[in-house]
């Protein structure tokens, strides 16, 4: 259960919004393990883009009115072929199938139930559209990177509590800057599933 003071629910899609939630994914993305460089333009662009499939959902949690975290989900048929083909090569049913897309939330707000809310959401719009399973991704960083903090926070035993798994060698490539670096790069983003 969610913090009381915290308002979580789906969101108008309008400029406003979207540049506030872009502005929250390049601050919440900026941090370990993504370190992503992000700019305004390219993440209103991915939001208007990725919210265009008819049965997108746009899930915000927001504390007096100020956006603190925000969820997507889509069907995986609307997504980028480079998402869609080791799915399906995987068996993965791809008109059955949901994708969760960014799930972010400012550090002030975690460990309170909002992280879990953002899967009840996404899951019961994923049933709602006739989907048999739920997909998301996560980037996977090389042990030692120079960027890593001390002790990383490890997701995984959430994600397993939802009753995601990993897909065995079922990974896709994403390209984005880190802040490391000068330019782009490419990063091996690993599959997790769950049948719903």
């Amino acid at each position: 259960m969610a913090e009381a003071g915290v308002a979580i629910g789906r969101a108008a899609r309008d400029k406003q919004t979207l540049r506030a939630l872009a502005q929250l994914r390049i601050a919440v993305f900026r941090d370990w393990p993504y370190i992503y460089d992000g700019s305004l333009g390219y993440e209103e662009g991915y939001l208007a883009e990725f919210l265009a499939d008819r049965d997108a959902v746009l899930i915000v949690a927001s504390v007096a009115g100020e956006p603190v975290g925000m969820a997507t989900a889509s069907r995986l048929a609307g997504q980028p072929d480079e998402f869609v083909a080791p799915l399906a090569a995987s068996g993965l049913p791809v008109d059955r199938t949901f994708y969760f897309g960014e799930s972010v939330l400012l550090p002030a707000w975690r460990g309170q139930g909002i992280g879990h809310a953002f899967f009840d959401h996404r899951e019961a719009a994923a049933r709602a559209g006739a989907a048999t399973h739920a997909v998301f991704c996560a980037v996977l960083r090389e042990a030692g990177h120079p960027l890593a903090p001390e002790s990383p926070r490890d997701l995984a035993p959430f994600w397993r509590h939802r009753g995601y798994a990993p897909l065995p060698g079922v990974t896709a490539p994403m390209e984005w800057k880190d802040r490391d670096q000068s330019a782009g790069t490419a990063h091996t983003m690993q599959f997790w599933v769950r049948s719903l």
